[in-house]
């Protein structure tokens, strides 16, 4: 089992929905068996996860997506429209299906597959809490490889929601038409050194013209598909430290989250083939 946080007397707060009582029975007995964890709403579809989640506060959900009455994406959709809304992470039998993609755009942190092992699910739960990707470097990359198409042919705002790009910001002329990635994670030197590097005969594009150099940096690695904990460890830094980076990041961009700045990232020609 991955480790818990370290303050187990305010447990993270977890909602489950799903349509299969025995999947959420399993759910529960995992995740209630971590003193740092707890499970306060069960909802069978996502309207009864809506109007229970309405009046209840929780920290995380775990979504499925084919359900009855309302599916996991217009549940999402509608819960993360909450005021002090939990963070989403969608459960799936298939790794970047169709309906992955939509809920992302619906407003899901990230993803976590159906067959994961015990542990990954405790630990997404623990990570999406903390503020970090739930999705995997390795699955960040793939779904950059499904998104590439989509935002040379101009379809990717369908999928995944409003775009990310200002109107007024036209993506550069070397924006790339496909996207072709090694599986793994990167290494953060060679991605730094790939990524164009702002200067006079270089400027900034306008929606990262706020961004210190070393934010920049975070947000290249980020692009990438790194997690906190590998950006702090490239830059020998605190993980916090890197945190605060981050929350600044995205803050500047105006980027919902970890998925968002891929998607940027690809559409200013930052992250390449």
């Amino acid at each position: 089992m991955s480790e818990p946080t370290d303050n187990p007397a305010t447990p993270i707060r977890v909602a489950l929905v799903d349509d299969q009582q025995l999947v959420r029975a399993g759910f529960r007995m995992v995740i209630d068996s971590q003193p740092d964890l707890s499970v306060l709403v069960e909802a069978a579809n996502g309207e009864e996860a809506v109007t229970r989640l309405s009046g209840t506060a929780v920290d995380v959900v775990l979504m499925d997506v084919r359900m009855p009455k309302m599916d996991g994406i217009e549940a999402t959709r509608r819960i993360v429209a909450l005021p002090q809304a939990p963070k989403v992470v969608v459960l799936t039998t298939f790794d970047l299906d169709e309906y992955v993609m939509s809920a992302i755009g619906a407003g899901a942190s990230g993803f976590l597959l159906k067959d994961a092992p015990p542990e990954e699910m405790l630990a997404a739960v623990r990570t999406v809490f903390a503020g970090d990707a739930v999705i995997g470097a390795s699955s960040t990359r793939r779904l950059l490889h499904h998104i590439g198409p989509m935002l040379a042919n101009g379809t990717a705002e369908s999928v995944l929601g409003a775009p990310v790009l200002d109107p007024g910001t036209p993506p550069p002329a070397n924006v790339p038409k496909g996207f072709s990635v090694a599986s793994g994670v990167p290494n953060p030197a060679e991605a730094l050194a790939q990524a164009p590097s702002p200067g006079p005969d270089n400027p900034m594009p306008r929606v990262l013209a706020d961004l210190t150099p070393r934010e920049y940096e975070v947000f290249v690695l980020m692009a990438n598909g790194l997690s906190n904990a590998e950006i702090a460890s490239h830059f020998v830094v605190s993980e916090a430290t890197v945190k605060t980076h981050v929350g600044r990041v995205l803050t500047k961009t105006a980027a919902r989250d970890r998925v968002q700045i891929v998607v940027l990232a690809y559409q200013l020609g930052i992250v390449r083939p």
